[in-house]
């Protein structure tokens, strides 16, 4: 019985190792494996990953060939900003601006009672008195010149008296300047609190001084506002703003005052605003080694605000080099390389040397040339062969 078993189990085994050997299926699966050869990555010629990746032809195009790059933030226009005072002191009654309100130039901010605005008043009804009492003295003093004049050309009078009275009459000119000097000055002080001298009143209303958004608030009804140096409200005009940044000061050379430089905002990707420096900083931050640029923007759209982040670009001169797209670049250990076709199936993973992208383009400085084909899309099934 041992003698049969053993030669039936050999040849049940035998064929069994034939097959295995002989399948299909493994055959097709090491057909789909790329092969390496001389740092290629080889694909059969029937492999259906060939199918999903895609090539394309490697262009040149323009990018600056010296550019600066700074990150910078909108600020508020500081020649278009305003604090709001009190004029007087006094107590808030009413409060009409709420933050982030637009305000209009002469627009009613808020409005306060105050006895100085009384007492103003009062200066002025003591002026009136004043000029009134001056001008009768003025009006007598004219009427006894008159008289003794008269008296003196009929020998009534003796030329004395004539000069006295009229020393009377300059001396009563005298008191009726005085007396509308000061009258004026109360009115003027009447029209710096915002009132009209002909309509006496103890609310002041405080006013915006430029058309714009009201961006701090500090002040709310029912407060007494002794402090006429303490703002109530800042204001700002935000049809135009500034974005500032720091420009490392080997790049400095690249800015000049009032030229134009281009601004791109995280807010918006994609979208370039155009601006003009209007300041470059005296000094050199000794930290950092940056110089603190400004450039003015058009904001009459009200798109851009205060705090936004972005950076600015400017760059002089141009030079052609070979671009490809962003999904061509793939990145690992520190290097990035883009797979080059060689043939059909053929691909060479190739170092390159990139510059910031643009619009999904990114410029190669070194490794690659125009005219060469490269894997677009797809390079994740060659990557981690």
């Amino acid at each position: 019985m041992k003698l049969l078993v053993l030669p039936l189990l050999s040849v049940l085994v035998l064929p069994t190792g034939c097959r295995r050997a002989d399948t299909p299926v493994a055959d097709s699966a090491r057909a789909e494996q790329p092969l390496r050869e001389r740092d290629e990555i080889v694909l059969p010629p029937d492999s259906p990953k060939l199918k999903r990746i895609r090539t394309l032809t490697v262009a040149a195009a323009e990018y600056p060939a010296d550019e600066l790059i700074a990150p910078g933030k909108v600020e508020a226009n500081p020649n278009r900003i305003s604090r709001v005072l009190a004029p007087v002191s006094g107590r808030v009654r009413h409060v009409a601006a709420g933050l982030g309100d637009a305000v209009s130039e002469g627009q009613v901010l808020l409005t306060m009672e105050s006895a100085e605005a009384g007492t103003s008043f009062s200066i002025q009804t003591q002026a009136q008195a004043h000029l009134r009492k001056a001008r009768a003295a003025l009006s007598k003093a004219e009427k006894d010149l008159a008289r003794v004049r008269d008296l003196y050309e009929h020998r009534a009078a003796a030329l004395k008296e004539v000069a006295g009275a009229e020393n009377d009459l300059t001396q009563a000119q005298a008191e009726v300047e005085d007396a509308e000097a000061e009258l004026q000055s109360a009115r003027y002080r009447i029209e710096a609190l915002g009132l009209k001298p002909e309509s006496p009143t103890r609310e002041v209303a405080v006013r915006a001084p430029i058309a714009g958004k009201v961006l701090e608030i500090s002040v709310a009804p029912g407060e007494y506002r002794n402090d006429t140096n303490a703002p109530l409200m800042t204001i700002a005009d935000l049809s135009t703003v500034w974005v500032t940044s720091e420009v490392p000061e080997n790049s400095l050379r690249l800015i000049t005052l009032g030229e134009r430089v281009q601004i791109e905002l995280a807010a918006y990707p994609g979208e370039v605003f155009q601006g003009r420096v209007r300041r470059i900083a005296d000094m050199l931050d000794p930290q950092t080694r940056t110089v603190k640029v400004q450039a003015e923007l058009d904001n009459r759209a009200g798109r851009l605000r205060p705090e936004m982040f972005g950076r600015i670009r400017h760059s002089h001169g141009t030079r052609s080099l070979p671009a490809v797209p962003e999904t061509a670049v793939l990145e690992g250990s520190g290097t990035r390389t883009v797979l080059v076709e060689r043939g059909l199936g053929r691909f060479a993973p190739t170092t390159v040397k990139t510059g910031e992208a643009r619009n999904g383009m990114v410029p190669v400085l070194e490794g690659l040339k125009a005219g060469e084909r490269v894997v677009v899309d797809g390079a994740i099934l060659l990557r981690n062969q």
